[in-house]
């Protein structure tokens, strides 16, 4: 059975023994996360949440995404800038998604 959370601002479909990358959650590696914004399970939407449900993992580790570069040009003016972001992550294994 799958499952549709949102967290972060983003909506993530996931199933038991799923490793997904979000942004950053407190915690320490190894401790447990909920989720209950869960809004869609299997073939049953919320509206806007689906009631009861909800979504257990495990934090594997707290980690950096990959550099994204940021580049800035405006032509015949010698503007040019150049900046890089790693953005804070939490991968996350789900361990049980629950019905109610």
């Amino acid at each position: 059975m799958y499952a549709v959370i949102k967290t972060g601002g983003k909506q993530y479909r996931v199933t038991k023994g799923d490793v997904i990358k979000i942004e950053k959650l407190e915690g320490e590696e190894g401790s447990k996360v909920k989720f209950d914004d869960v809004l869609a399970l299997g073939d049953k939407i919320g509206t806007p949440l689906v009631d009861g449900a909800k979504v257990e993992g495990e934090i594997i580790a707290q980690a950096k995404d990959e550099k994204v570069i940021i580049f800035k040009k405006k032509r015949r003016h010698n503007y040019r800038r150049k900046k890089g972001h790693r953005q804070n992550i939490s991968v996350i294994k789900i361990t049980e998604v629950v019905a109610s």
